[in-house]
């Protein structure tokens, strides 16, 4: 086991994306803890996955983990984040979350401006001694669970982080996840993460990539269009 493996992770929120990533972490044999506000939902959770899931409060979790994954609404993030700020204290952060709200025609639009992002506007959230990468969001829940663990070669996940220390456990975490990480850069690149962004399902990128294609449109964002 690799030292970024011994940290204890936590998954708070267990809707789509979050239900989703804990079923491909304990296929990897990832020990996960997971939370949300209604606790017979995480302990529903883990018994079906066995035994590398474990239900937490969502307090608990929060102490006991070492990386966070916060798969919740963006809306949510920021209260989150207050409620918890001493606890955070040197943990690492995850955000896969996308600011989109339902529009009057049945579709999203975005809910922040259109060149703000997700990322830069929780990083600027973050309790003193936290870090934060953007990571499992730039693939929709069906996608998340359908390629994972593809072969002969993986899916990439890409992801975003100012903090080059927590990037070898970041590269951890989405390996064990079944996918191939790829670095894009600081959160200035978060946006293109983002539901609309180049490098989104959602977006300009519109399917999975493999590691080639993917290192392409990283490089040249106009052929994601």
């Amino acid at each position: 086991m690799s030292q970024t493996q011994e940290l204890n992770v936590a998954i708070i929120g267990l809707g789509a994306i979050g239900r989703t990533l804990a079923i491909n972490l304990t296929k990897g044999f990832r020990t996960v803890m997971l939370a949300s506000r209604d606790y017979t939902a995480a302990q529903n959770l883990a018994n079906e996955l066995g035994d590398f899931a474990q239900p937490r409060e969502l307090s608990a979790a929060v102490d006991e983990a070492d990386m966070i994954v916060l798969a919740i609404w963006f809306d949510a993030i920021g209260e989150f984040l207050q409620q918890y700020a001493t606890q955070l204290n040197g943990k690492i952060i995850i955000d896969p979350s996308n600011p989109i709200a339902p529009d009057p025609k049945g579709g999203f639009v975005k809910s922040i401006g259109e060149t703000e992002s997700a990322g830069q506007i929780n990083a600027s959230l973050l309790p003193k001694g936290a870090k934060l990468a953007k990571a499992f969001g730039t693939l929709g829940a069906a996608s998340l669970a359908q390629a994972s663990g593809q072969t002969p070669e993986q899916a990439v996940l890409f992801y975003a982080t100012d903090d080059q220390s927590i990037q070898s456990a970041i590269e951890e975490l989405i390996i064990d996840a079944g996918f191939e990480p790829l670095y894009v850069g600081g959160l200035d690149q978060s946006i293109r993460l983002e539901v609309f962004g180049d490098l989104h399902e959602f977006g300009a990128l519109g399917k999975t990539v493999l590691l080639d294609e993917a290192k392409e449109k990283l490089l040249n964002p106009d052929l994601a269009k």
